[in-house]
């Protein structure tokens, strides 16, 4: 498993030069969903893991992809519905990571939820800005 220095030196030139990747959630985000898709590759070939890990990967691929979304709507409403969507998806996420704690272990899934902590505190963090933002316009 890398480490998030190490996986982020790895990420494509093109995804590291958009000004999305200037975002510390972005990529903790993307970080998130790579750990977790290495984590699934391990797990057993069965229906009900199957469909545990769809659900997980696809609360994580969310939070990326509503933040993707929203970067590109500048400040206001539409950004702040997209961050709201993310957070929404995190949220989720730690749910699903929970149901997943027997595939995972302990250390795994402490690591995780406290990885997706972190994302929600800095989602919180940026609509508080982005809603202090458009109260001093």
């Amino acid at each position: 498993m890398l480490s998030f220095e190490e996986w982020a030196k790895q990420v494509s030139e093109s995804l590291r030069r958009d000004p999305l990747w200037r975002s510390l959630t972005y990529r903790k985000a993307l970080y998130l969903y790579e750990l977790t898709w290495e984590s699934i590759q391990q797990w057993p070939r069965q229906p009900g893991v199957f469909a545990l890990a769809d659900q997980l990967l696809r609360s994580l691929g969310s939070i990326c992809a509503n933040l993707e979304e929203g970067w590109g709507r500048g400040f206001g409403a539409d950004r702040n519905r997209f961050l709201r969507m993310a957070l929404g998806s995190a949220r989720e996420a730690k749910g699903w990571y929970f149901r997943a704690r027997h595939l995972l272990g302990d250390e795994i899934l402490e690591a995780r939820l406290a990885l997706l902590d972190s994302i929600i505190g800095l989602l919180v963090s940026e609509l508080q800005r982005q809603r202090r933002h458009s109260t001093q316009r």
